[in-house]
């Protein structure tokens, strides 16, 4: 009877070793992870996007993306990165930013650095929206005018 509840003991304590769990990455090379994921082979698994929206495999990057403008944030839509939003999209791509919470306070979408894009006029109340078409490869920095790097953000267009 001893022997029986050692041998159980010992087999549970090397499961527990293993290291395998159906919610821990896998040790074997990964295959992808979809948008925001990718592989880099290894543990590192589909979060090398992680919050940040960069894509390094996985599927390609969406057409679309969404920026909230709040008061001293901007906030992606996709993946709720803030202060900086990042956010990627293909070439041709389009990204919209709306004012939202914003109230009276005011705000813009001013391109910073090269490359560069057209910057938005300083803008006021919930709804407000500026919209650009990105049809060049590049990582796009931006800022607000008004408030500077409190607020900040990066386009990543591929």
């Amino acid at each position: 009877m001893f022997r029986r509840l050692l041998t159980a003991v010992t087999l549970v304590v090397l499961a527990g070793c293993s290291g395998y769990s159906p919610t821990s990455p896998s040790s074997g090379p990964s295959t992808g992870g979809g948008y925001g994921g990718g592989s880099t082979g290894g543990n590192t698994g589909g979060n090398t996007g992680g919050n940040t929206g960069g894509n390094t495999g996985g599927s390609a990057a969406p057409l679309t993306a969404a920026v909230a403008v709040g008061n001293i944030f901007f906030k992606s839509g996709h993946n709720a990165s803030a202060n900086p939003a990042v956010d990627t999209v293909a070439v041709g791509g389009t990204v919209t930013w709306t004012w939202t919470n914003a109230g009276a306070t005011p705000h813009s979408i001013q391109s910073l650095g090269s490359p560069s894009f057209t910057s938005s006029a300083i803008k006021t109340g919930d709804g407000s929206t500026y919209q650009v078409q990105f049809s060049a490869p590049g990582t796009y920095q931006y800022d607000c005018a008004v408030h500077g790097t409190m607020m900040s953000g990066t386009i990543i267009v591929r």
